[in-house]
């Protein structure tokens, strides 16, 4: 039994309506039975995508213009092109010539899915590549703080520090040590000095 051929199109809140109307007129003449459409940036969620997803069933075919459309990435749209394929649904890409149907047996279909493996497995040795560089870049600077998982301490420290916490009950209250504290709020230095044996002969004897 064939199934239906369900069209998924997408353009980012930033473009124009006409691209979006171009991709369903695209979609209708190649002969879609039900396209789901959205105006929605890729990074954001897709609530049409998903239920375009949950719509298909054994025996259909998903048809999309361009893979940008679809994925965010290389390594996303095998991702999707793999559980559709468990699925047992097929996958056109209309750019590409890319045509799933029949299990994806087709040799240049296979060959094209080699590829796109190939570049995705590049396109992220890339990416951490350029993100080790920004973190040495940063370091070199003074200007890295960590993990982005840090993230959300740096933002309760700053919060505790406007609020006129002390240093020493910030760095309790987060869990961090108070060097860290300082060097959240920029007073490396000052907190360096303090610790210089200089400055605590000077201050022996006075609290603080």
């Amino acid at each position: 039994m064939t199934g239906k051929v369900v069209g998924y199109a997408r353009t980012s809140t930033a473009d124009q309506d006409a691209g979006l109307e171009a991709q369903i007129r695209d979609l209708k003449a190649a002969g879609c039975d039900k396209i789901f459409s959205e105006k929605q940036s890729s990074v954001a969620e897709r609530a049409q995508l998903a239920a375009c997803l949950e719509y298909l069933r054994e025996d259909d075919t998903l048809m999309v213009t361009k893979p940008d459309r679809l994925a965010r990435s290389t390594a996303d749209l095998l991702s999707i092109e793999a559980d559709l394929r468990k699925r047992g649904v097929g996958l056109v890409v209309q750019s590409m010539g890319l045509d799933t149907r029949g299990n994806g047996n087709n040799p240049t279909t296979r060959l094209m899915l080699t590829i796109l493996a190939g570049v995705a497995t590049w396109e992220r040795e890339i990416m951490l590549e350029r993100q080790r560089e920004g973190i040495q870049a940063a370091k070199e600077k003074g200007l890295y703080q960590g993990r982005p998982a840090d993230v959300g301490k740096h933002a309760e420290i700053r919060r505790l520090h406007a609020d006129g916490v002390p240093h020493a009950e910030i760095a309790k209250r987060v869990g961090v040590a108070r060097s860290s504290v300082y060097r959240v709020l920029g007073e490396g230095c000052a907190f360096g000095a303090k610790r210089h044996p200089a400055f605590q002969m000077k201050n022996a004897g006075q609290g603080g």
